[in-house]
């Protein structure tokens, strides 16, 4: 069974830097998109970055294109967001999500995700 658990959130002011990990246990994940997506109360879901676990292979949400960076680690099956330049609009939810066919597109679409973590808060003040 696929799980994901994420940690690394927290209170941090504009401007600054946090970085977030999603831990993946359950399957062999070559073939699988990690992605994270975060959600704003009252807002819909929205993608943030994913990388084709394969090729290394990444995407980024516009908003965040810049600021943000995905990155693996095979060796011990984790997915990190490395988050800069923090604004208080990136206040939301962050949520790891692993897509099983994955290792061509690493798609926005949260309906194309399999498995989803429980998230992690990220608040930004100003």
């Amino acid at each position: 069974q696929v799980q994901l658990v994420e940690s690394g959130g927290g209170l941090v002011q504009a401007g600054g830097s946090l970085n977030l990990s999603c831990a993946a246990s359950g399957d062999n994940f070559s073939n699988y998109a990690m992605s994270w997506f975060r959600q704003a109360p009252g807002k819909e879901r929205e993608f943030v970055a994913g990388i084709a676990w394969s090729t290394g292979h990444t995407r980024y949400g516009d908003s965040v294109e810049g600021r943000f960076a995905i990155s693996r680690d095979n060796a011990n099956n984790a997915v990190y967001l490395q988050m800069n330049s923090l604004k208080p609009e990136d206040t939301a939810t962050y949520y790891c999500a692993a897509d099983d066919w994955g290792i061509v597109v690493v798609t926005a679409d949260p309906n194309e995700y399999d498995f989803w973590g429980q998230g992690t808060q990220v608040t930004v003040s100003s």
